[in-house]
């Protein structure tokens, strides 16, 4: 599958963010009577990242990388979902740059969505990572960050009023 028509493609790379993307894309993707792809892109291990030294056992192989990459979709969508999947909800495990992958699956989509970190320091602006960063900047499809649960659960301590008074107004005439 080079495209999705229609729908919400989720980036998932086993991260709690991209768990947290992965649900709310399920909840949208249901409010809006459409389905879901899960895509998670690996790029393959080269012998040049390991040290001339390494005996040749402990390096994986592609078969081994790709048993890998299937194995953390089905643990992301396990911990999304628990035991039951939906009949709308497909994953996709593909060897390629993420980004590429991702933007590649996501044309025709409704939307992308991307799980994001927040800073360690608790900083307004949400970490985004190299791959999020550049399917912004080359999607055609709108594309949603999702918070991290931790930052979901500390969300509502953080929102300060802006420009308005603490007085309740009625709309009443």
């Amino acid at each position: 599958m080079t495209e999705h028509t229609d729908g919400i493609v989720v980036g998932v790379d086993g991260s709690e963010a991209s768990v947290a993307a992965l649900r709310w894309a399920a909840e949208q993707a249901q409010a809006l009577g459409t389905s879901v792809l899960a895509v998670h892109a690996w790029e393959p291990v080269t012998a040049a990242r390991y040290a001339p030294y390494a005996p040749t056992a402990a390096r994986p192989t592609p078969a081994d990388q790709r048993e890998r990459a299937a194995e953390l979709m089905a643990s992301a969508v396990r911990a999304a979902f628990g035991p039951r999947v939906g009949p709308d909800l497909h994953a996709v495990v593909e060897e390629g740059p993420p980004a590429r992958v991702l933007l590649r699956h996501a044309r025709g989509a409704l939307l992308l969505a991307l799980g994001r970190t927040a800073h360690a320091q608790r900083e307004l602006l949400p970490a985004i990572g190299v791959v999020s960063r550049e399917c912004l900047r080359a999607a055609t499809v709108p594309v949603v960050t999702v918070p991290a649960p931790e930052r979901q659960a500390t969300a509502a301590t953080e929102l300060h009023a802006v420009g308005t008074s603490l007085a309740v107004r009625s709309g009443a005439a």
